[in-house]
């Protein structure tokens, strides 16, 4: 076949087959048009899962009538008009490739008004011709309206999906844009009926609002919030408690400056931040905004704009991992009487509590047990001397008594004699009742019952001392009397050598004996008995796609919470009751302690108000 130009008709569809996948890929392109524009309330209509009709209004600015034809061509754009322009964009479009490539292949009507016009104008493009602008009535504002989609290329429309299936895909795609710009209203009608309503949302209940419209009330109900800003950066939203982890990771949500994504560093960032909360093999919900300068962004990296590439990654995802992980440390019991639940709000480099589903303001005063003082001992199976407890010894737990408060100690069995009380904000957990067949501590705290998992309590408490020392001591690096040679790819072993220093901080020390072969010389003295070969591979394979590596820290992790589950305090040991206070005190002074290693809960609260609608109290 001879060479030949395209006609302008073909290259249209071509570049539709890029930009038009479904029907839900035209409502991206209309929506954001119309954010671009200004819009404050976007009315969107669909018809049989948007195959017969996807309509987007909206009250932006307009586009003059001089100018309609012109924004059906392609390639034209108010959006940048020069290279720096792109590489500082802030807009969601600015191509100038969707309303030709979405005409080219549908029914398309066009009309607008700008807001110093007497009226509106509309054009027609019906099977690639454009019609002349003809006078409409409309308010300033645009209106685009797409019918018949791939009428003329029956070959795409065969792989179209069900009309449920296009219009789930479509709802999901507003619901996306809607958690983009809360002061944007939106308004979603699926063949004549009203499914989405969501006005204006103005400040921050009304923002919690919209996400719970969107995200469900359990989610909102299991979330904090996050606002913090460093260098540059600013991250806010919505992350989950370790213990709402779903088994998908269909609740997970990002934005950067405005525009969702689904980036690969990004959602690697929020996942090392919960490493140290959640089963294997669960995922974590979150709505998350990212803020930083266009200038450090590229958004040009892919044809639908859902995927980055950041001048600095690196900073990036350092910044979004320490700050998730830094908010998820607070999930702990609060001085405020905050549970499992509970909303805290990071700001700058620090952490502020929020106000939790269970707390009480100016919480009265009352009496609760307390026996014994001083400091309390756990027995604790046997610890290797590797990792620095040794075999003889017992990790201590020590209790507050209140008397250190000024306040003296309840007399009697346990039950509260009415005559000592001491600020119950000082001790969130309570003081200890007894145990419940032997697995769970009851605790009588300022505002009802709380129940203990004692040995999920003990087991996160003890991680995070290993982690401590592992800090210290048992984190210095060994050396290996032998050393582990390697087999890597050539690509592998150059970038070993390029990240030689960063290898030295994290205690492993590579020579390269040859074009694909390493030697690892000296390793952690945490993980002297793991696997180095098939971690080194590990860490080679992370510093190749993500420019850093947290394999290390991540298994000596899990050799830390092994360690903690094997001897933390079993089932059915009994305790007394100055060693059950003595774990309560220690869990609200520990990080995490509102779950175990595996992501589950330690304990819970039922409030005395629950406990009297259980036996109908007051009726």
């Amino acid at each position: 076949m001879a060479i030949r130009v395209l006609s302008s008709e073909l290259v249209n569809q071509i570049a539709a087959g890029e930009v038009v996948e479904r029907p839900a890929s035209v409502l991206k392109e209309l929506v954001e048009n119309a954010l671009d524009a200004g819009a404050r309330r976007i009315d969107i209509d669909i018809e049989k899962g948007g195959t017969a009709l996807c309509r987007v209004r909206d009250d932006g600015g307009g586009i003059a009538r001089e100018e309609l034809a012109l924004a059906l061509a392609r390639h034209a754009t108010s959006k940048i008009s020069a290279l720096d322009d792109l590489e500082h964009v802030v807009s969601l479009g600015f191509r100038g490739e969707a309303l030709p490539s979405i005409a080219s292949v549908s029914r398309l009507t066009l009309t607008s008004r700008t807001a110093d016009a007497s009226h509106a104008w509309s054009v027609r493009v019906d099977d690639g011709r454009t019609s002349e602008p003809s006078p409409a009535a409309l308010p300033a504002g645009t209106t685009v309206e797409v019918r018949d989609l791939f009428f003329n290329v029956p070959a795409r429309r065969r792989f179209l999906r069900s009309e449920a299936t296009e219009f789930q895909h479509g709802h999901r795609l507003i619901e996306r844009l809607a958690l983009s710009r809360f002061e944007v209203a939106f308004y979603l009608t699926n063949n004549g009926r009203r499914v989405l309503s969501l006005p204006a949302a103005v400040d921050r209940p009304a923002h919690e609002q919209r996400v719970a419209r969107i995200c469900g009330e359990e989610f909102l109900s299991h979330a904090m919030h996050v606002d913090h800003r460093a260098a540059g950066l600013r991250l806010h939203g919505w992350i989950s408690l370790p213990t709402f982890a779903r088994a998908q990771p269909d609740l997970q949500y990002w934005y950067v400056n405005g525009r969702y994504v689904r980036d690969r560093q990004l959602i690697n960032a929020v996942r090392l931040g919960y490493r140290d909360v959640l089963y294997h093999g669960r995922h974590p919900a979150y709505v998350l905004f990212l803020e930083m300068d266009p200038a450090a962004v590229d958004v040009n990296a892919h044809p639908t704009k859902l995927e980055l590439r950041f001048r600095d990654g690196r900073t990036a995802h350092d910044f979004v991992m320490r700050t998730v992980e830094t908010v998820l440390r607070e999930t702990r019991p609060r001085e405020d009487g905050a549970g499992p639940g509970y909303k805290a709000t990071i700001v700058g480099s620090g952490a502020a509590a929020g106000v939790g589903a269970g707390a009480a303001a100016g919480a009265p005063q009352v009496s609760l047990p307390m026996r014994g003082e001083g400091q309390a001992r756990l027995d604790l199976r046997e610890l290797s001397a590797r990792y620095g407890v040794g075999s003889d010894q017992s990790l201590a737990v020590h209790s507050e008594h209140p008397a250190h408060s000024g306040h003296t100690a309840p007399t009697g069995h346990g039950a509260p004699n009415g005559e000592e009380s001491f600020s119950a904000s000082e001790f969130p957990l309570g003081f200890a009742l007894g145990q419940l067949h032997g697995v769970y501590i009851l605790s009588q705290s300022a505002d009802g019952l709380i129940l203990i998992d004692m040995h999920a309590a003990h087991e996160r408490v003890m991680y995070e001392r290993l982690k401590q020392l592992a800090a210290g001591t048992a984190g210095a690096p060994q050396s290996l009397l032998v050393p582990v040679a390697i087999n890597v790819t050539q690509a592998q072993a150059d970038l070993a050598e390029e990240h030689e220093a960063q290898f030295v901080r994290l205690g492993l020390e590579l020579d390269r004996l040859g074009p694909e072969q390493l030697a690892v010389r000296q390793v952690p003295a945490l993980l002297a008995r793991v696997d180095i070969a098939a971690l080194v591979r590990d860490v080679l394979d992370d510093l190749a796609e993500h420019g850093t590596s947290e394999r290390l820290a991540d298994k000596a992790n899990e050799v830390m919470a092994t360690i903690a589950c094997r001897t933390a305090v079993r089932a059915n040991r009994a305790m007394t009751v100055n060693e059950m206070n003595a774990l309560l005190r220690e869990m609200e002074r520990t990080d995490h302690a509102d779950q175990c290693n595996h992501g589950r809960p330690t304990w819970t609260r039922i409030s005395l108000s629950e406990l009297d609608r259980l036996f109908l109290r007051g009726r």
